[in-house]
């Protein structure tokens, strides 16, 4: 029976329209996702430093998790959440559009603190469905750290210093950190009620989100990105002028500690952030670099959502990092970002020796070199031209050459291929431990 399609079917294949992926959720490929590699993997290697674990929470929480926590009129939930029924019991779930929550939701039902505070992080993909834009998504990752059980402003400044030192092992520059305190639920309010006031004399000025939030969350006002609003908010009342003595010690405290530590940073009166669980401390490192999606990190204290998910109450504060913008902003800055070229090609010129070499290549793996293997098609592995050919194109440094002859010296021919006037040597597979690492030089 023949192998090759029907008329009739091939017509059927092509009746099909291609399949794409959905707006604003894109696929890593292998070229991009060797730097998303890289970053996580320095990330994992700081955290452990500090001393911070590392946690894994299900991309599908309850949609009420993110209501109570989040806050019921914020831009989140109100608009951004991909919140759908199970069609098997009517569960109201929600994607992830965050992952704070759902790590203190893990806490609290594994009872985490019952022997004492916890240093946590995580990484992983997050929805928001929201109109996609460079270094905003509707599926984006996320890298986040997660302090619980910890109330001191030092807990404070040791989160926002690992996001400093991160910014160090990345060679990330021009990123600058800016500081608020929302003080505590008392003085919110006091606040609230002068917000209020002052809003309602300007309701002329305010927008539509500002007016249907003036009496459920007039704090969010002051986090508008409309021009027009920017006189009314900037003569708006400051909340630092009404925290009392309790919350601006803790504040000062951690300004003494980045002080302290050489860290830069501005004070703004208007930043509230994003979420209505953040109390005390808050933060955001910003760039200008990437237009209007300036915030690179940002996070703060939220002494009152464990409680609010159901746990005893306990302090926690935490930053979480938009992984895109992180790699897009060190493009832009010109920083070398690995890719996934292999240390080395090697070239078999006689598939008959190909069980010999695939065990050195093993070795050289072992080794810690990157090999990649010419693949062959079904008429054999290929003439020494093509050959040579791929291994340009793969990006290697170096061709192995597993010819007849080497074979039989037990040697191997070693080309270099990005290195001008680099001359071809011959090394011994009888040890390959005393050169292996040579491999490993340009890559």
């Amino acid at each position: 029976m023949s192998d090759i399609p029907s008329k009739e079917f091939s017509s059927k294949l092509s009746a099909f329209k291609k399949i794409t992926a959905v707006k604003g959720m894109n696929d890593v490929l292998p070229g991009e996702s060797a730097k998303w590699e890289w970053l996580e993997g320095v990330v994992r290697n700081l955290m452990a430093r500090y001393a911070y674990r590392n946690i894994r929470t299900p991309i599908v929480e309850p949609t009420a998790l993110f209501v109570r926590g989040l806050g019921e009129v914020t831009d989140i939930v109100e608009k951004e959440m991909y919140s759908f029924e199970d069609r098997l019991n009517g569960e109201a779930l929600t994607l992830r559009p965050e992952s704070t929550a759902g790590v203190v939701r893990a806490v609290v039902e594994h009872n985490m603190l019952y022997e004492g505070g916890k240093r946590l992080y995580y990484m992983g993909p997050m929805f928001r469905h929201e109109r996609p834009q460079r270094g905003r998504y509707r599926q984006f990752h996320q890298i986040g750290a997660e302090v619980l059980g910890f109330q001191g402003p030092e807990i404070d400044a040791e989160v926002i210093l690992l996001a400093h030192d991160l910014w160090l092992a990345i060679g990330l520059k021009n990123v600058r950190l800016e500081l608020n305190s929302l003080g505590q639920p008392p003085e919110r309010l006091s606040h609230r009620a002068a917000l209020i006031t002052h809003f309602e004399k300007h309701q002329a000025v305010l927008d539509e989100d500002a007016k249907r939030r003036l009496y459920t969350n007039p704090l969010r006002i002051l986090d508008t990105k409309n021009p027009a609003m920017k006189e009314v908010v900037e003569s708006a009342p400051q909340l630092m002028n009404f925290l009392g003595e309790a919350s601006l010690a803790h504040f000062n405290a951690l300004r003494q500690i980045l002080d302290a530590n050489g860290v830069r940073y501005s004070l703004n009166p208007r930043l509230v952030r994003g979420m209505d669980y953040y109390n005390l401390t808050v933060f955001e490192f910003i760039t200008d670099q990437l237009g209007s999606q300036g915030t690179v990190c940002g996070g703060g204290r939220y002494d009152y959502l464990i409680e609010q998910v159901g746990g005893k109450p306990a302090p926690a504060v935490g930053w979480a990092l938009g992984l895109e913008r992180v790699l897009a902003l060190l493009e832009e800055q010109g920083v070398q970002l690995p890719d996934a070229t292999p240390d080395a090609y090697a070239i078999v010129p006689d598939a008959s020796n190909l069980p010999l070499v695939l065990n050195y290549l093993r070795q050289l793996r072992a080794l810690g070199v990157n090999v990649q293997m010419h693949a062959g098609s079904g008429e054999g592995v290929g003439s020494m031209k093509s050959q040579f050919k791929k291994a340009d194109t793969s990006g290697a440094a170096f061709a192995l050459i597993f010819g007849a002859d080497e074979l039989v010296q037990n040697t191997v021919s070693v080309k270099p291929l990005r290195e001008v006037g680099g001359a071809q040597r011959t090394e011994s597979l009888a040890n390959l431990d005393t050169w292996a690492h040579s491999l490993q030089s340009i890559s």
